[in-house]
């Protein structure tokens, strides 16, 4: 079963910035798509962002220029870097591994508040 613990939620004011991490075993982290999803109260979820193992990225375009996602091979980490947060920001994020055309894994969750 794949293990993902996911960290760096809270509460952040507009224009503010947080980091997300997420972690899982060696073997997936090699070789799968990695990324995270976000759920805001009473909307779908929605994709955020996706890293390749080779490193290729994707962003919805309420993010693009202002997250950016990226993966530690070392550490076996995955991060997300969000700036000039919004208060549409707000949301549970969930990080992923994905095997197209299906999401092989889903975190456990982690909130991020954006209000002043």
């Amino acid at each position: 079963q794949v293990q993902l613990v996911e960290s760096g939620g809270g509460l952040v004011q507009p224009g503010g910035s947080l980091r997300l991490s997420c972690a899982t075993s060696g073997t997936i982290f090699r070789i799968y798509a990695m990324g995270w999803y976000r759920q805001a109260p009473g909307k779908q979820r929605e994709l955020v962002s996706i890293i390749t193992s080779g490193g290729s990225t994707n962003y919805a375009d309420s993010v693009k220029g202002r997250f950016t996602i990226s993966r530690d091979n070392a550490k076996n980490t995955v991060y997300l870097q969000m700036n000039s947060l919004k208060p549409e920001d707000t949301a549970v994020y969930y990080c992923v591994v994905d095997r197209p055309p299906i999401i092989l894994a889903w975190g456990q969750g982690t909130q991020v508040t954006v209000s002043s």
